[in-house]
């Protein structure tokens, strides 16, 4: 990747809140034209990141680019050259379709002569022509998340950051609104976007997982699936699964578990040795059984596999610190 290629790149940026460290020496190189998910929990520091990129909040340490220019002294610069659509709603309600289009057109000072051909483009766009004279307010969610994502577009931005677009929205307008993602990365836009939901993540074209502040791993989803899975996973279903889990925790076969819907999911070094084990414990302990099988890890598996291993090297350094 040369320099020409990169949209956005991080060296070691960081941020603290007095002694609190938010994000935690970050270095990531975004492609042009490239979707990438930042993928963690809440308070991961994945905002925080949004915002230093942005130029609403200054680093405390490290250096950052995004469309070429500097994120400490460039701030301003930077701006004409990104959308940002925050997680929370950020239009006027009280406004209708047209009159939020419009009012944005002016922040950003769309020509006159361009103004009316922008507004049909978002209204296209997003597919919100029948509500064009509708109070912002009266529209669902995935039409307002729409609305925002048009009006974070509007002056043609090559980059756009989206900070948990999907946030409160149901699945099918979720879709929806990827669908729109789709399009404009097709179009050459740089998506960089936010998240907690791994069913989204996957429609990344890469991810980075980010965890107390720290990157902790970054590929495609397929790499993360196998180059940062090295254990087996084992699915299993049986009743009283919180119960289940509780105890088969305890076998020296299983490195971690976790509630996975209606089951388990294990992490195992050894799936063939495991299964037996954990059929074995199941049976001696009462608990009816609907399948015990070794299946492909999914990124919440490697998520949480990656948390667990991050944590277990934290502990023996803060035990030294104390």
């Amino acid at each position: 990747m040369t320099q020409n290629d990169i949209a956005v790149s991080l060296k070691e940026l960081t941020k603290k809140f007095g002694d609190f460290t938010a994000v935690d020496k970050v270095t990531l190189d975004v492609r042009k034209g490239e979707i990438f998910g930042f993928l963690g929990p809440n308070g991961a520091g994945k905002s925080t990141t949004i915002r230093m990129l942005s130029g609403l909040l200054k680093p405390s340490g490290g250096a950052g680019t995004v469309a070429g220019l500097d994120v400490v002294n460039q701030t301003e610069m930077i701006k004409p050259h990104i959308g940002y659509m925050s997680q929370k709603f950020s239009l006027y309600e009280d406004l209708t379709v047209e009159e939020n289009i419009d009012f944005y057109a002016g922040i950003y000072r769309i020509a006159r002569q361009k103004k009316a051909q922008r507004r049909e483009w978002v209204l296209q766009m997003a597919d919100l022509q029948q509500h064009r004279h509708a109070l912002t307010s009266t529209l669902a969610s995935g039409w307002k998340q729409r609305l925002a994502l048009g009006c974070a577009v509007l002056h043609e931005p090559p980059i756009i950051f989206l900070d948990e677009p999907t946030s409160g929205v149901d699945p099918l307008s979720r879709r929806g609104f990827w669908n729109l993602i789709y399009e404009l990365a097709d179009s050459g836009v740089t998506v960089f976007v936010t998240t907690h939901y791994m069913e989204e993540a996957e429609y990344c074209d890469r991810l980075g997982l980010i965890y107390r502040g720290a990157l902790i791993a970054v590929g495609t989803p397929g790499e993360l699936k196998t180059k940062y899975m090295h254990e087996e996973v084992i699915d299993v279903g049986c009743e009283r699964p919180q119960e289940a889990m509780e105890m088969l925790t305890e076998l020296a076969e299983v490195k971690e578990a976790a509630l996975f819907g209606k089951g388990l999911h294990l992490v195992v070094d050894d799936a063939a040795t495991a299964v037996l084990a954990i059929r074995t414990a199941l049976q001696e302990h009462n608990f009816e059984t609907y399948r015990v099988e070794k299946i492909r890890p999914s990124l919440e598996d490697v998520f949480v596999s990656l948390i667990e291993s991050h944590d277990r090297k934290q502990r023996p350094q803060q035990e030294v610190s104390q």
